[in-house]
């Protein structure tokens, strides 16, 4: 068998692990332990480097919205954290391993009310609940690993036939694999998201109104989606439109 088959092949097969809801095998090479460490980590630089907002009303809003999905994620073993970083704007939203949410006030026009928050906490909560973060830092290291082997079997050639092959590698590796992989992380965290949102007891029909709005938003700016690791707005609205039938049958009001 060719050794960098043989490389993949027992890299997988010894780190698999099953997302929720989907049932995809993921290649995972970081413990949950490990994976919690790090967002907890991550989380004290972003406290530490961010003005948080001290807006009562919006934390209050933010923080219940964020119980209630994380409820409905059943990860007792988290350590649930909800912040508002007062910076206008940027229009984002994250959720690192462990539990550990950030929301910054450039998003809450655009969400407009609890279940426009709903949308985005359910799809960011998506994320860790996927363990989508530990998962592309095992592609990535799998990456340099694959990098390396292949160095090391063409130390033979001349240099610049090395450079030709390790240049056309790379590209094949960041545009055959890392951004369609991470798209398709992003459609996985739009249909969990559905489901948590609705069992937490928000209509999974707003998440469209929501996208809808960020389609508006961005229609002038966005770039094509084969070189984006974000589905297109057009796209994701068409793939969470398919969804919402599945996802309505845990809404309960």
């Amino acid at each position: 068998m060719n050794i960098f088959l043989l490389f993949f092949l027992l890299a997988f097969i010894s780190s698999c692990a099953t997302v929720p809801y989907t049932n995809r095998k993921a290649f995972i090479m970081l413990t949950p332990y490990e994976e919690t460490y790090l967002g907890e980590q991550a989380f004290i630089e972003v406290k530490n480097n961010s003005k948080l907002s001290n807006n009562y009303l919006e934390n209050d809003l933010i923080k219940k919205v964020g119980e209630k999905i994380a409820l409905a994620a059943n990860k007792p073993d988290y350590k649930w954290e909800f912040i508002l970083i007062d910076d206008t704007g940027t229009i984002n939203a994250f959720c690192l391993p462990g539990g550990k949410v950030a929301f910054y006030s450039g998003i809450l026009p655009l969400c407009k009310d609890e279940n426009g928050i709903a949308v985005v906490m359910g799809h960011e909560i998506a994320h860790a609940l996927a363990r989508h973060g530990a998962e592309r830092i095992s592609q990535g290291e799998l990456v340099k690993l694959a990098g390396r082997l292949l160095a090391a079997a063409t130390s033979d050639s001349s240099q610049q036939k090395q450079d030709l092959l390790l240049t056309a590698y790379g590209l094949t590796t960041t545009l055959g694999v890392m951004l369609p992989f991470s798209r398709k992380q992003e459609y996985e965290a739009d249909y969990i998201g559905l489901i948590l949102m609705a069992k937490a007891g928000y209509d999974p029909n707003t998440a469209v109104e929501f996208w809808t709005r960020m389609y508006e938003l961005s229609k002038n700016k966005t770039i094509p989606e084969f070189l984006s690791t974000h589905p297109s707005d057009k796209n994701r609205i068409k793939e969470i439109k398919n969804k919402i039938p599945e996802a309505m049958k845990y809404y309960k009001k």
